[in-house]
């Protein structure tokens, strides 16, 4: 009764008082009274901001009446705040960034500035859910299930936006090519209500990829000897010493003791024996089926056992004969159920990444949009301002962790076409196989931050990863970047068990100094060093995790400068990309020097651009910083056929200039690659700058003075003697 899942019930009986379920952590909430399911989430946006619709590409009716989708509707609250202006209402563009993140006290300085997000539709047609967003006339959560109730419907409200509610009719379909126009008016003509916004779908996958000697620590668990990733000694052919060096950041006794980490994904078997002891009920909820009980819909395939899957990779315990071991074998383990339903909406995404903000440190996800080369697309505005209050004010003001697999697209895709993998406020991971190789469907980008392990290219058995399964099962064929993200996650529970005043961007800095090329090796992209000496590729990004270099860093962490933002300058003149040869342009800033928000050292860097091209996917696009670092921006794309969207403001994201200095001229080449001519049209180029005034090593303690974190500080050392041996002459000069 609790977890209707994707029958076909369109009523359902109340749970007699006595199985009424409360909500943990929220007085007087309950679950499924009378025939209404209400939860309530506690709210932490202050700002209003416009909620926008959804654009999808229309294409040729068809005839689908044999589907079962998903209907959704929310409430948004008058705020004392005033709405922005819409994001281009006729181009099929869906939100916006603006002053979102203001995470360890810092300001959006670049004020006013506004960019959209253009996506694709996975749809032919609009979807339409059982959920709505809902404006009352009169605040108050007593007030909001009132109104639900007497209409039929659930009400939840949304934990990351002041006012604003979560309607959902499980009376209506999941999902359907027309709106409920009965329900919409139904609701719009309640006096109480300001607005009533039905809710459209999309498409979210899972990235998996379905084919695919004892250490000094003390395991029984039958298959850790098989769990190369943990500790490799050459198990199914791999190449040893190639791991993740966990045991190091277990002998030193860090195991993710008190840190949580959230699974977004289809369920988690919370029952297995290898999970159970690690399960956090309290941070668990099922945004599917709206009850406090992720568990996976039952199906006769291996499909809703992903979460499953990843959940074992973090947490599984450790010495109990069950399975293998958690990276983090010590640290609990959340299920936020969100993946199984036909399409997902907005609502389900934001709420599923700000559920339990306080309890849960580490987000971990395995999915995003489609990886089949031609779709991009990202969060939409609810999502965006849900994951900005994450980092701003998750655990305690330090920032939620977001971790998220790069992409299973392969050398067809490009992540920087994944909004959620190329966002600032996410770490992004690759994977690699045993012998160092790149997995088949791993994409490249510059958002990439690191790597971690998996398979995808051995047909050896005991190649993949090894992990708990559904209904207490194990497994040795869990694959895909699905399998790296919850590794790295565990890393992380490792070093905020080593330190748990880190921050999200603490987190961020600890990746990029203590992941190392090890015997990693990519074909096609060599290894570079940016202009201040760190080494990354466009693959792997910055290297393996290496958990034990990271808790011994972790310990003596010292918090990060505060953050600032530049808008660095723009390109607003149109202008043609030739058929052959390259569009050259540069952009020569001083990263906003003088001003309050002045940003001196690199962390990440955003060139939004609006282009179109009679072929989208022969587009390529570099862009080189002032210290000379290049970063690929966007590959070729062979399947992507567009020549009427292009790209409408996307945040184009590179991590390989971090550290640098952003003073100077940036150059941007734009060119086709492939064998017929093309035409394209760049519009417009934002420098988007974000990193520190002062130098974020300079007070760090450094133990191994052959780390890039000792190289890093000798560096920042010596620009500041520069500096102040400048100023002295400067001032000698004057004087004279």
């Amino acid at each position: 009764a609790l977890s209707l899942g994707y029958t076909q019930l369109r009523t359902f009986a109340p749970l007699p008082a006595s199985r009424a379920a409360r909500l943990p952590g929220f007085p007087g909430s309950q679950l499924l009274v009378d025939s209404v399911q209400i939860c309530c989430l506690p709210s932490f946006f202050s700002a209003s901001f416009a909620i926008q619709r959804f654009f999808f590409l229309k294409k040729k009716k068809k005839k689908n009446r044999n589907k079962n989708y998903i209907p959704i509707f929310y409430l948004h609250l008058p705020s004392s705040s005033p709405a922005p202006p819409p994001c281009a209402p006729h181009s099929p563009t869906f939100h916006s960034q603006r002053r979102m993140e203001g995470g360890c006290g810092s300001q959006w300085k670049a004020a006013g500035f506004l960019f959209c997000v253009m996506v694709f539709a996975s749809a032919e047609r609009p979807v339409f859910t059982n959920h709505f967003l809902v404006e009352l006339h009169k605040d108050g959560e007593e007030e909001a299930r009132q109104v639900a109730a007497e209409h039929g419907f659930g009400v939840r409200k949304l934990p990351f936006a002041e006012g604003l509610y979560h309607f959902y009719h499980n009376g209506l379909a999941k999902a359907k090519r027309r709106r409920s126009l009965h329900h919409k008016r139904q609701l719009e003509r309640d006096p109480r209500i300001k607005m009533a916004l039905q809710q459209e779908g999309f498409d979210r996958k899972k990235r998996g990829y379905r084919d695919i000697n004892e250490i000094d620590i003390n395991m029984n668990d039958p298959l850790f000897t098989k769990q190369w990733y943990l500790f490799n000694t050459g198990q199914a052919d791999g190449t040893p010493g190639l791991d993740l060096n966990v045991a190091e950041a277990w002998e030193l006794g860090y195991t993710g003791k008190g840190v949580t980490i959230g699974i977004m994904d289809d369920g988690i078997d919370y029952l297995h024996p290898d999970l159970a002891y690690n399960y956090n009920a309290d941070a668990s909820y099922d945004f599917s089926s709206n009850d406090p009980y992720p568990y996976p819909r039952y199906t006769d395939d291996w499909f809703n056992s992903h979460g499953t899957r990843c959940a074992g990779e973090v947490s599984a315990a450790a010495s109990n004969n069950i399975c293998g071991v958690g990276v983090a074998y010590n640290s609990k383990v959340a299920g936020i159920r969100m993946l199984d339903q036909p399409f997902m909406t907005d609502i389900i995404e934001a709420s599923s990444i700000s559920h339990m903000p306080q309890l849960i440190d580490i987000y971990s996800a395995s999915w995003g949009p489609t990886d089949n080369g031609k779709t991009v697309d990202g969060p939409r505005e609810l999502t965006l301002q849900a994951m900005a209050d994450g980092v701003n004010k998750g655990r305690g003001g330090k920032g939620s962790i977001y971790v998220w697999a790069s992409g299973d697209g392969g050398s067809y895709d490009d992540c920087n076409c994944d909004g959620y993998a190329s966002s600032m406020w996410t770490i992004s991971i690759n994977s690699a196989i045993n012998d160092g190789r790149t997995a088949l469907y791993d994409e490249s980008c510059s958002s990439t931050l690191a790597s971690t392990f998996s398979n995808g290219r051995k047909r050896n058995p005991e190649a993949g990863v090894a992990t708990t399964d559904l209904y207490g099962n194990c497994t040795l064929r869990h694959s895909g970047t699905s399998a790296a993200a919850p590794e790295a996650a565990g890393v992380f529970a490792l070093a905020l068990e080593a330190n748990l005043d880190l921050t999200w961007r603490d987190m961020q800095h600890l990746t990029v100094l203590t992941s190392k090329r090890n015997q990693l090796h990519d074909e096609v992209h060599q290894w570079r060093r940016n202009g201040v000496g760190l080494e990354f590729n466009h693959l792997f990004g910055y290297g393996v995790l290496d958990a034990g270099a990271m808790v011994k860093m972790a310990k003596d962490w010292k918090t990060v400068p505060e953050r600032f933002h530049c808008v660095g300058g723009s390109v607003q003149n149109p202008e043609k990309i030739p058929p052959t040869g390259k569009l050259v342009l540069t952009l020569k800033t001083n990263a906003c020097e003088g001003k309050e928000n002045f940003v001196r050292y690199l962390e990440h860097v955003q060139a939004v651009i609006t282009v179109n091209a009679t072929r989208r996917g022969d587009l390529n696009i570099n862009m080189t910083s002032p210290m000379g670092t290049k970063s690929i921006l966007l590959s070729r794309r062979p399947r992507d056929d567009d020549s009427k969207v292009g790209f409408d403001k996307w945040p184009f994201m590179t991590t390989h200039t971090w550290g640098e200095d952003a003073r100077g001229t940036w150059t941007l080449e734009l060119g086709f690659v492939g064998s017929a001519p093309q035409k394209g049209l760049l519009k417009e180029w934002t420098l988007m700058l974000h990193g520190t005034q002062s130098a974020p090593y300079i007070d760090q303690v450094v133990r191994d003075y052959q780390s890039k974190l000792a190289m890093s500080k000798k560096q920042e050392l010596e620009e500041e003697l520069d500096e102040a041996v400048e100023r002295s002459l400067q001032s000698i000069l004057r004087k004279n």
